[in-house]
Parts: C-alpha cells; structure tokens; sequence
C-alpha cells in the first residue's frame, strides 16, 4: 500500500507538470500566430497592469503537496521570467514590422515595461536593435509613433544610466542630453535650438502676439520644460549669460493664452532666480517689480473667460512662484516610495523629478526604489534592500494610520455635527 500511494503522488506530480507545460506551449504558439498574421490582427498589444509584474505572467500548476514550496516558486518564476523575456523579445522584433499600428504597438509594450521594471542586463545585450529601431521610428514613423519613439528613447537612457551605451540613443530630447552627454558644449548647443523653438512665442516689443497654433504652442512649451532641464547643469557662467539674455524675455510667455505655457514659463522663472541667487548672491533684476506685480495678477486670476480648473491651477503654481521670486522661498514637498522618502526641496530637483515623472508616470517610485542611476541622480545611495520582517511592519503600520485616521475623521464628523446642531438651535431662537 504505501509504495501504491508513492507512486500515486508520481503520477499526480507528472500530470500537474505536463498540463502546465501543454498550457505554456498553446499560449505562447497564439501569441506568435497572432504577431506574424500582420495587420489588424496581427498589432502587437501594449502591456497592461498585469503584464508590468513578472509574477502575473507565470502560470499556475497543479503540484502535488509532497513538493517544496521552495521548489515551486523557483520553478514558476523561472518559467515567468523566461516568457516575459520572450514577450519583450517579440515587441522589439516588431518595431520594424511593415504594420504601423504593430509598430505602435511594440513601442508603448517596450514603454510600459522599462518604465515598471529595471532591464539593465537584457536590455544592454540588445541596445543597438533597440537603438536602431527607434532611430527608424523618428525619421520614417508619423505622429503617435514618432512620440512613442521618443519617449523610450529617454526610458532607455534612464535604464541605462550615464555610460557609453546610453551615448548612442542620445538626441536633441532634453532628458537624453542630461542623462547621456558629457560635453556640456553640446548641452549648450542643444539649448539653443530648444531656444529657436520657444522664443517664437514671445510676445513682440510692440506688445503684438505672435500667432501660433495649439499644437505649435504645444511644442514650445515642451522646448521650455526640456531648457529649463538643462539649465539645471549649467555652470555658474553661462546662468549668468543666459540670465542676462533671457530673464527680461522670458516674462512675456506668461501673457500666453495657453495655461501650460504660462505656467511652464512661470516655474522656469523661478528656477531661474533660483539658479542665478545661488551663483550671484547679491543678483539685482531691474524688472523685479514689474514681474512681481505680473506673478501676483496670475496668483489672483479671477478672469471669466478661462476655466475654473485652469484657473485653480494656475494660482496655485504661481503662489509658490511669486514667493520664489520675493522671498527666495520653496514649498517642499516628499516623497514616499517603500521604506523610504525624498524630499524635494529646490526648483532644480522639482524640475528633475519632473521630467523623469514624465517618462516613467506610475513606475517612478519603483524606479526611486530600485534603479541605480535615478537613486545616484537624487542622491539616495544604493538601493536598499528590504527583507520580508520589515515590509510586514512597514505594511501593518500603514493599517494603523489608516485606522488612527478612520478615527480621526469620525471624531471630527460628530464634532462637526454637535457645531451645526447648535448653530441651528440659535437660529431657531
């Protein structure tokens, strides 16, 4: 009887394994019939939520309870990280598909899936492809895929950090040039041809608008934001020549009708005064009243004709600008991502922070976590690692705030209450 059982639990054990290796092989065989088909339906779809964790792409396989949980989990993450592997694999052989929409496609999965996970090692192995692909999207693509190209060229400098594979996807996009250039006469010369963009919208000495579309204005202000990056590694020298030329313009895109630009413009400002202050502590602006009195109108814009959410915006950026302007001051803010926090604290690590926020959106807080470069960037030292005692009280104190929190906002309900009983009893009286 017991060698019966034995042999039993072999035979369940079997089973489990060749069911889960049948279901592996009929999905994956899909997924390429799907790709290679061309054509509607044959676009390679992006990554969802669930394809950004490895663990959500591994499959679950009926073992027998005589296996190690050990033996089990090392197992399926293997076989979870060899089919993500393969996935990425398949997106980056279809960014030269003849299908722009499969083209499309392969370059927003390639997005989502460096900007939630960090791929230094596969994605060094295979940078020239990726390079190549994404030069060939730029020049031959047309709109969204030109945008998608751009954006994993910044997500694949932030991957791999400031060495000498991120020089060969390096372009004219601001962020690669912070990231990627160590001859700051070619960071100089990449902020002029940004400047030949954004100085179009400046408005006349006459006092006359320019005309500019809202794509175009779009593009400016995008030419603004990646300046204002730059500026932030310039050296003490060229903020004083750039402060000079730029300071008594820069003040006129706040008259723009676009919230964007005034507001890209009203933290460039301020990054500015900041940058030149540090530089030149005795900085004297002979149009410091004037521009605080503009700062102060856009801080109070009560004007009808703009949106209330534009306007509730605006007056908010243009608090915290007017008292970087007067005061020097920064309403800091921190961050909080796992065990740790960052604070930020200056115009010039807001404005960085931004701008990789921008590229990475939700996976900024892992990247915070766990990519070397963006930690060595804001100076966070190596990444921490956290072992599983720890994330457990980290995870129970997060439910003890929130139900001190819970708590506290009952209290206040009744409290809240009982006031507005009493007002009303007045009243009655």
């Amino acid at each position: 009887m017991p060698r019966a059982k034995k042999r039993s639990g072999r035979a369940h054990l079997l089973a489990g394994f060749t069911q889960a290796f049948e279901k592996e092989k009929r999905q994956r065989d899909d997924f390429i019939v799907s790709v290679c088909a061309g054509g509607q339906q044959g676009n390679v779809q992006p990554f969802s939520d669930e394809d950004a964790s490895i663990e959500t792409l591994s499959h679950c396989s009926s073992l027998s309870e005589r296996t190690s949980a050990a033996e089990e989990a090392g197992e399926t993450e293997e076989m979870a990280q060899e089919d993500f592997q393969y996935k990425l694999k398949v997106y980056i052989d279809s960014t030269v598909d003849k299908s722009a929409k499969t083209r499309q496609g392969a370059l927003d999965g390639l997005k989502t899936a460096m900007a939630t996970k960090i791929l230094y090692e596969f994605i060094s192995e295979r940078r020239m492809t990726i390079t190549d692909s994404i030069e060939r999207c730029l020049k031959k693509g047309k709109g969204v895929e030109q945008c998608a190209a751009a954006s994993l060229a910044c997500l694949l400098c932030i991957q791999l950090g400031s060495g000498i594979e991120s020089e060969e996807c390096a372009t004219s996009l601001g962020l690669c040039t912070l990231v990627a250039e160590d001859d700051i006469m070619d960071v100089y010369a990449t902020m002029e041809c940004f400047e030949s963009l954004f100085t179009h919208s400046y408005v006349r000495k006459d006092g006359s608008r320019p005309s500019v579309n809202p794509q175009t204005t779009q593009l400016h202000t995008n030419a603004l934001l990646s300046w204002a990056l730059l500026l932030t590694i310039c050296t003490g020298s060229h903020i004083r020549a750039i402060a000079q030329k730029h300071l008594s313009k820069l003040p006129r895109l706040l008259e723009n009708d676009d919230v964007n630009m005034r507001i890209a413009a009203g933290e460039t400002i301020a990054l500015l005064f900041e940058l030149i202050r540090d530089v030149d502590s005795e900085f004297d602006y002979d149009g410091w009243e004037p521009l605080c009195e503009k700062l102060s109108a856009l801080a109070t814009d009560c004007n009808k004709h703009r949106a209330k959410t534009d306007k509730r915006k605006q007056r908010s950026v243009f608090r915290d600008v007017l008292k970087a302007v007067e005061e020097g001051d920064f309403q800091s803010e921190t961050i909080r991502f796992g065990t740790e926090r960052m604070v930020i604290d200056s115009w010039v690590r807001k404005r960085t922070y931004d701008a990789f926020r921008e590229f990475v959106g939700s996976g900024m807080n892992y990247h915070l976590q766990a990519n070397e470069f963006i930690r060595d960037v804001f100076e966070l030292g190596p990444p921490m690692l956290i072992d599983s005692a720890a994330l457990k009280a980290m995870k129970s104190s997060r439910l003890e705030r929130h139900l001190y929190n819970a708590a506290a906002f009952k209290a206040r309900t009744k409290a809240r209450n009982k006031f507005r009983d009493k007002r009303v009893d007045v009243g009655e009286f």
